[in-house]
């Protein structure tokens, strides 16, 4: 049934209390889910009424008498990535489990487009923002940032961030370092012996974290970690297959074995392997880190450090619904290293020192489609 009424006009609130019989305070209280609670029997009119005049609560009409709406801003890095699009749906079944609108938007790791988006969220007058997303090493753009959180915060709103704990804000802390630093014990534990990094952007945090965590890893063991084997590219697919294509470009000898920071670099370096006609993990072992969904389809199935993705999401979802605390929580998440047939148990051997072979022909330099 249209929210309208004969007249054409929309319908209101007081038109509800009017069909049950009710006072409008009474109907705002049902209708609004008050914290006063309006007994069953009324309770069950007004929602009748509802009903059958098909009304529809104004929202802005809420927020602005309320001092806020039922809206929740989430900021991700790219939504494209099942990492990111992993922890938005375990923070959106929180939201809609408790009626609240998500609005998401995608901000390129780029902490200057997430202080925008704060600000819109603030003149939206939201209940609260989540950060989804490793911080820079870009200091002044941090500090901007938190700046306008702290805003947002004494505006009324609450605040969460999945990453570092720089913001001074709830956080939820997966355990970067600490996760890369097991998975390379349980590699060199393997055989493994010569490694080589696809390490992210230079100035992510992420990036650095987990490359610093696989270098303490290693030097537990005593197996050296070359800095001109730790290769820089983009956080996405073609990223990995570029820095992939940058480590084969380097020459003899052939790295061992290659840890990407994060699961969908891992893919791309695999197609690049794969284009070079190098066998995965017989010629190159290779392990990633994150447990992305899509992982289940790739072949051979790829070693990395799981960490709980929708989880993620869920509890910074909590975070931000529930009561005010005294100081900003920090939840750490630790990850679990998962190793698969990417990274079978090799004993150092002539193996690791094989020549590259030639690539498969004038496209396999070309980042596929």
């Amino acid at each position: 049934m249209a929210d309208v009424r004969p007249d054409g006009q929309q319908v209101t609130l007081q038109d509800v209390a009017d069909r049950a019989g009710v006072s409008l305070t009474t109907a705002s209280r049902v209708v609004n889910d008050g914290s006063r609670k309006v007994g069953k029997d009324l309770a069950d009119r007004v929602n009748k009424a509802v009903a059958e005049l098909g009304y529809t609560a104004n929202l802005q009409a809420r927020a602005v008498a309320t001092g806020q709406s039922t809206m929740i801003g989430v900021a991700l890095r790219d939504i494209s990535d099942p990492y990111f699009s992993s922890i938005a749906a375990g923070l959106i079944e929180v939201a809609d489990a408790g009626k609240l609108l998500v609005c998401m938007t995608s901000t390129v790791a780029h902490e200057d487009a997430e202080r925008e988006y704060v600000a819109l969220m603030r003149a939206q007058r939201a209940r609260a923002v989540v950060l989804v997303g490793s911080r820079s090493d870009n200091t002044a753009a941090r500090d901007a940032l938190r700046a306008e959180l702290d805003a947002f915060t004494r505006s009324g709103g609450r605040a969460a961030c999945i990453g570092q704990n720089l913001l001074g804000v709830d956080t939820v802390l997966p355990e970067n370092r600490a996760g890369a630093e097991a998975l390379a014990r349980a590699l060199a534990a393997l055989g493994h012996r010569r490694f080589a990094v696809l390490a992210g952007p230079r100035s992510l945090l992420t990036g650095q974290d987990r490359t610093n965590g696989f270098r303490d890893g290693l030097r537990a063991w005593s197996v050296p970690l070359d800095p001109a084997r730790v290769v820089h590219g983009e956080l996405s697919r073609d990223g990995g297959y570029q820095a992939m294509s940058e480590i084969l470009a380097a020459g003899e000898p052939l790295p061992g074995c290659v840890f990407a920071v994060s699961d969908i670099m891992a893919v791309g370096a695999l197609a690049r392997l794969r284009a070079a006609g190098i066998d995965v993990p017989g010629d190159v072992a290779l392990a990633g880190f994150d447990d992305i969904p899509t992982l289940r389809d790739v072949y051979p199935p790829l070693t990395t450090v799981r960490l709980p993705l929708r989880r993620l999401g869920e509890i910074a979802a909590r975070l931000v619904l529930s009561g005010d605390a005294p100081q900003p929580r920090v939840v750490p998440v630790p990850g679990e290293v998962v190793l698969r047939d990417s990274t079978r148990p090799r004993p150092p051997s002539a193996a690791e020192h094989a020549p590259i072979p030639p690539a498969a022909g004038p496209a396999a330099a070309r980042p596929a489609g």
